[in-house]
């Protein structure tokens, strides 16, 4: 399901790895897997490779949340695979919905052990597992940069990298050629200019490179 979404210069939650943890409830084991993607088909392949490992499972549900930070779209979607109605899935996208959490799909393959646990003790179990999954794999922001490219001459290019590493920016990459390139992250870049007049002196432009993302604790 489509929706709106609001990344800020302050990033957006994202798992800090892919894992795994199993637990076992009445008998029936619940093996949740989650894992980072950043498109639905990655989210859709992962799917499809658990359940061909796992044939003998009962279900196999899932829950995913992927945003795009360029145009604000956000795709939220899960599946209760055969469980009661709104028992599996959905109470697994309400987790990673409270815990600001995209770029992430879940998955929660149940054997059953021959108890039924009820709509409440499913909801429990569903969404329980998942919670303790993502406390094992931790957090990180997702934090869209852009990169900009400053070309240098040779005789100046010591001063403006020791204030770029002194500076709040992220000094990617810097390339020796007849010109000396660093490459720069940064969030915002009228601020980063305003930096660069004042700490050169003028005569040195930044060329927008592009977007890239950034993974911060």
């Amino acid at each position: 399901m489509p929706g709106a979404w609001s990344p800020t210069l302050t990033g957006v939650g994202v798992v800090a790895s892919g894992g795994e943890h199993e637990v076992e409830i009445q008998r029936s084991r619940f093996r949740c897997v989650v894992a980072r993607v950043d498109e639905v088909d990655a989210a859709s392949e992962l799917i499809a490779r658990i359940r061909k490992e796992g044939p003998d499972a009962n279900h196999h549900c899932t829950a995913m949340r992927i945003g795009d930070p360029e145009s604000g779209a956000l795709v939220a979607r899960s599946n209760d695979d055969g469980e009661p109605g709104g028992t599996a899935g959905a109470p697994m996208l309400e987790v990673l919905t409270r815990r600001d959490l995209t770029d992430v799909v879940a998955v929660v393959s149940r054997w059953f052990g021959g108890t039924k646990l009820g709509s409440g003790g499913l909801i429990r179990a569903y969404s329980g597992v998942l919670a303790e999954t993502l406390d094992l794999v931790g957090r990180l922001r997702r934090v869209r940069h852009r990169e900009l490219m400053l070309c240098v001459p040779h005789d100046r290019a010591g001063r403006i990298e020791n204030a770029l590493r002194n500076s709040p920016y992220l000094l990617r990459d810097i390339d020796y050629g007849a010109d000396v390139t660093f490459t720069v992250a940064v969030t915002e870049v009228t601020t980063f200019e305003d930096w660069l007049a004042e700490h050169t002196g003028g005569g040195i432009d930044a060329v927008d490179a592009g977007p890239c993302d950034l993974f911060l604790p």
